[in-house]
Formats: structure tokens, C-alpha cells, sequence
């Protein structure tokens, strides 16, 4: 047994495990990594350009986490954006900010955010198995035993650093929940986040790859609306998907209705808009008076066609039943969700070990002294931006704190 104790064992070799690990010199550490290589879904994110962060104040941060930012609040402001950078900075990597604040090593690859872990956690002798799958976790007499395929190995410290379900192909499937729930905790059901919408009879699917910049969405639910969100959407083959629609898909489902705002005119300002468009230009055709209208002239001549209006309409022959249509579908155009995209092809992953039963300020267990849950396998999900990366450094960070004081 001895040669297969450790002080900690970190399950899961992505970025919140490796930083752990690289912060507990000279702790004993074991990592055991499911798949081949650690780091895999690290390799891909931000298209393997690795946004790593944002560039925003750290105390807007919270506002990003869907419902549960304030958990990550201590997290935050012990290891913010500029301490992330810092350190990687530390270790040769240099950055660059792109649109809308977000974070890129200069290089553009996650290759070389994943080679400085791996570096840091080999100056701190921390031990790492590939194509070890952790099988079971148990507790007792003080000692926390995980059991693998190729042995059991023993800990007074258990980290679950596992992710959360989405990209199962990179070794995210969901093995954190049922350890944390094999120790006590409870788990809120786990669902995609950043997903793009799949819809029903998508009329718009001939105009895919054409973005909308400051798009205003909003989602009604029984003829209730639940909310409004504003950003960058992007028209897809199969529905909608870019920052406006991934942010918010935690909170949709299937059958809800969305009504997009393609236009960044109110419908009274449009309305007026074409009726005085009509009156200047009566004999042009009506998809010809909309330039002001603020759309892109294909999904402009769409929503003619989708607002019944015949082909070679011009301003003077259109009707107010037609304006009225015209102006509805260009400020709240209506479609049905039919699904959101699965864990296959989401971010991130909504749902998780319930915060209620973790120590914001340390990450630890309230239930199982010594257990601590850090990164997505918590009910923790960021917006697009570099936010979930930053919260796994963070909560990594606040875990390792805690554990070089009980060790």
C-alpha cells in the first residue's frame, strides 16, 4: 500500500487539475488522467487558440456565471485575470487581446498553455498516469482510496477535477458527478451550455453564415417571457448559434420560442422608418427602402419573402398588414426551439456538485473533509470570453491554498 500512497490525488488532468497540482510543492501528488494524453479538451478550446481569459475588470467577472457567480467571487478576487496571466507570463508565454477582450497566447495555440503546466507540474514532482481511469472512490479511516484498473491508490486529500459532459471524446463524461455523489454530495442535473440552438421549420437556413452583430433575443416560455439577452448572432444551417445564443442556452429548452431582433431599430423607429421610405421612394421595390433598416440585403430580401409580401412590391402598393408583418419579423422574427445542441458539440456544461455543499473560500467539501471539487465538475458554467478557464485557475488556485495548510 505504501507505494500507492500519496498526500493528494487529483483525478483529472485539465487545466484545473494540472494548476493544482503545480501549486502543492512538495506535497506528494498523484494525477490520474482517463484518456491517453492529459489535456485534451484544454487543446481544443477556443478552437485550439486557448482563450485563456478576459481582459475585463475581475469584478465584473461574477456577472458571467449564469445564477451562481457569487460562488466564484472568492475565487476570483484570490487569483484573478491578472494573476493568470501573470503567471504563465512567468513561464515564457507571452499575450494578446482580440475582439471583445478576450485573452490569446500570442501564438495561438493551446499546445503551449498545456506544455507550461506540464512543465510546472514536473518542477513540482507531481506524479501523472495516463490511461488511468479512476473506477471507484471510497473513504474511510481518514483515507480516501481511489481504485483503478491498474491499482488501488490511497490519499488523505481527493481533488475531483474531472470537468463536467461536454466533448465526451476529450474524457469529460461526467465521472466527477457520480464520485461526488459516491462521497455525500448532492449534484444539480447536468445540461449543455454554450450550445448552439437547433429549431424547427428553420425558413432561415439558406442565409447560414451570416452574423448579426448586437442581436437582442429573447426567450418566452407558455406565452411568458423569460428573458433578453444582447450580442453577436450567427445564422447556422441547422438554427442559431454565436455569443448571443451560446451564453444564454443554459436556460433554454426544447420548445421554447425565441424572437430575434435582427434589426437594432425598435419597431415604432422602423415602422416610421418605411412609412417614410414609401412616401420619398414609392416606386422602388420594398426590400430596396430598407437599407436603414441595419440588416445584410440577403436576410433582408428573406424577411420580405417571409412577411407575405409578393416579389416586385413597391413602397406604394404595401399594405399596413404587410408593414405591420414586415416590421414584426424584422424586430421579433419567431422560431421554436426544437433542441439544444447535446454535450457532443457544447462548451461547457450547466449543472454540477451544488454549491451549498462547498466552501466558496476554499473549495472544500462541507460533507467530506479533504474532498475538493474544482473546475466544471462544479455547478459552475461561464459565459463565452475565456471565463470557464479563468474559473478553473481560480477555484484550482483557492483548493491548493487550502490543501498545503491541512497537509
Amino acid at each position: 500500500m505504501l507505494d500507492r500512497q500519496y498526500d493528494c490525488i487529483i483525478i483529472g488532468a485539465g487545466p484545473a487539475g494540472l494548476f493544482c497540482a503545480a501549486q502543492l510543492a512538495p506535497v506528494r501528488v498523484l494525477v490520474l488522467e482517463k484518456m491517453v494524453l492529459p489535456g485534451r479538451k484544454l487543446l481544443i478550446a477556443g478552437s485550439g487558440q486557448c482563450n485563456i481569459t478576459h481582459a475585463g475588470d475581475v469584478k465584473s467577472f461574477t456577472e458571467h456565471y449564469g445564477d451562481h457567480g457569487a460562488f466564484l467571487r472568492p475565487a476570483l478576487m484570490a487569483f484573478p485575470n491578472t494573476s493568470v496571466l501573470t503567471y504563465f507570463e512567468g513561464r515564457g508565454i507571452s499575450f494578446v487581446e482580440k475582439e471583445l477582450g478576450k485573452v490569446f497566447p500570442a501564438s495561438l495555440s493551446a499546445d503551449d498553455i498545456l506544455d507550461a503546466l506540464l512543465d510546472a507540474c514536473d518542477e513540482a514532482g507531481t506524479e501523472i498516469l495516463s490511461y488511468t481511469p479512476a473506477e471507484m472512490v471510497s473513504f474511510d479511516d481518514g483515507m480516501y482510496a481511489v481504485k483503478t484498473l491498474h491499482g488501488t491508490y490511497y490519499a488523505k486529500v481527493l481533488v475531483l477535477a474531472t470537468g463536467g459532459k461536454s466533448y465526451p471524446q476529450t474524457g469529460s463524461m461526467g465521472d466527477g458527478f457520480t464520485f461526488a455523489e459516491a462521497l455525500g454530495h448532492s449534484v444539480a442535473e447536468p445540461h449543455p451550455s454554450l450550445a448552439p440552438v437547433y429549431v424547427s421549420d428553420h425558413r432561415l437556413a439558406d442565409l447560414s453564415g451570416i452574423s448579426i452583430p448586437g442581436a437582442a433575443v429573447s426567450v418566452w416560455r407558455g406565452g411568458k417571457k423569460l428573458f433578453v439577452r444582447f450580442g453577436d448572432l450567427l445564422i447556422t444551417r441547422f438554427g442559431y448559434s454565436g455569443p448571443v445564443i451560446l451564453d444564454a442556452a443554459r436556460w433554454m429548452r426544447a420548445g421554447d420560442q425565441l424572437r430575434i431582433a435582427f434589426s437594432p431599430k425598435k419597431a415604432e423607429e422602423l415602422d416610421v422608418l418605411i412609412r417614410a421610405a414609401c412616401t420619398a421612394s414609392g416606386t422602388k421595390q420594398v426590400q430596396n427602402l430598407l437599407d436603414d433598416a441595419g440588416c445584410p440585403d440577403r436576410l433582408t430580401k428573406q424577411i420580405v419573402k417571409e412577411s407575405g409580401i409578393p416579389e416586385g412590391t413597391v413602397g406604394a402598393q404595401l399594405t399596413a398588414a404587410m408593414r405591420s408583418r414586415l416590421v414584426g419579423n424584422f424586430t421579433a422574427y419567431p422560431v421554436e426551439i426544437d433542441h439544444v445542441g447535446d454535450f457532443r458539440v457544447a462548451m461547457a456544461t450547466a449543472g454540477g456538485v451544488m454549491l451549498d455543499e462547498i466552501n466558496k473560500k476554499t473549495c472544500e467539501s462541507k460533507i467530506a473533509p479533504g474532498l475538493f471539487c474544482i473546475g466544471e465538475v462544479l455547478d459552475v458554467d461561464g459565459d463565452t470570453g475565456g471565463y470557464n478557464l479563468q474559473a478553473c485557475f481560480s477555484t484550482a488556485f483557492l483548493a491548493a491554498q487550502r490543501i498545503r495548510q491541512i497537509l
